[in-house]
């Protein structure tokens, strides 16, 4: 990826970043409202997942601004781990947010109260609306970095959400149930908790190092070993400089001595084939596999 092609990828994730906050507060402030005065409890724990999602895109701006500053004596991969450490973050957030959420509803289910139908049904399509919108500012994006890809399955979450409130605003106009606003919150909250466990599982992989799960290492070992001259592969690591980014480190015998040639052809290929930006590739001429301590 040129540098120019990155820069104008970061310039487009930003725009999309800012949009998404500046909607996603202005819908954030008309749910509290009307879900105080419409006395639905339905709306005002989706202000609150709103809220943490919010939060959650401004932290992943600032991580994703951070891991484009320059590397420094002491931080010598830069700060691109901060994005791994803000997807970890984001997900706490929206576990958090679960718990006011579910402590209301409780009590709302033990003490059903009225609910104005009309507003959660209009305030709610415009959820589907500001939240759809925010979804697919993120669609193209989704694949490539981890914090985009939260963001995107957040808010496509959120686009379910409030359709599901609105059927519930429906629900009780027909039916004057009005635990069903309570029931709804409930399935909210079991949104939450999926999504959030399956970024989590996801971001603490790549804290540890784990290979990424866009990245087939068995298909990196095989493309290191067609090579002719290479006598074989061992000490093979593969792992997340940051929610973008990938590293490599390995050790290829050679069965004849090498030059830098087929070190640039590897690394090139790596990054076009499997996109790992950063390799590090050492030459052993011969076998020197019984004096590696830590061959895998």
């Amino acid at each position: 990826m040129s540098h120019d092609h990155q820069h104008n990828e970061l310039n487009k994730t930003g725009i999309a970043f800012k949009t998404g906050i500046l909607l996603n507060i202005i819908f954030i402030v008309i749910e509290i409202v009307y879900g105080i005065l419409a006395n639905s409890m339905a709306l005002v724990s989706d202000a609150g997942h709103n809220f943490s999602d919010v939060l959650a895109l401004l932290f992943s701006w600032i991580a994703i601004r951070l891991s484009q500053k320059k590397p420094t004596l002491k931080f010598t991969y830069g700060f691109r781990r901060s994005t791994i450490l803000t997807a970890i973050l984001n997900t706490i957030l929206l576990i958090g947010a679960t718990g006011f959420i579910l402590w209301e509803t409780i009590r709302r289910i033990s003490h059903p109260e009225p609910v104005d139908s009309d507003t959660v049904i209009l305030v709610a399509s415009a959820g589907i609306i500001v939240n759809g919108i925010t979804a697919w500012l993120f669609l193209k994006g989704r694949k490539e970095d981890l914090n985009i890809r939260s963001a995107f399955l957040h808010f496509v979450a959120d686009t379910l959400v409030s359709a599901g409130v609105a059927f519930s605003g429906l629900i009780i106009l027909l039916t004057g149930i009005n635990w069903i606003d309570s029931a709804v919150s409930m399935i909210i909250i079991a949104v939450i908790l999926y999504s959030s466990y399956h970024l989590l599982i996801d971001s603490v992989s790549l804290a540890l190092d784990a290979v990424p799960d866009n990245i087939d290492i068995d298909a990196v070992r095989s493309y290191l070993t067609s090579f002719d001259e290479v006598n074989g592969v061992h000490d093979l690591h593969i792992w997340g400089l940051s929610t973008r980014e990938t590293a490599l480190t390995v050790h290829l015998e050679t069965k004849p001595m090498t030059d830098t040639t087929l070190i640039s052809n590897i690394q090139r290929e790596l990054r076009n084939r499997f996109n790992i930006q950063h390799s590090t590739i050492q030459i052993e001429f011969g076998s020197q596999t019984d004096n590696c301590n830590e061959c895998n």
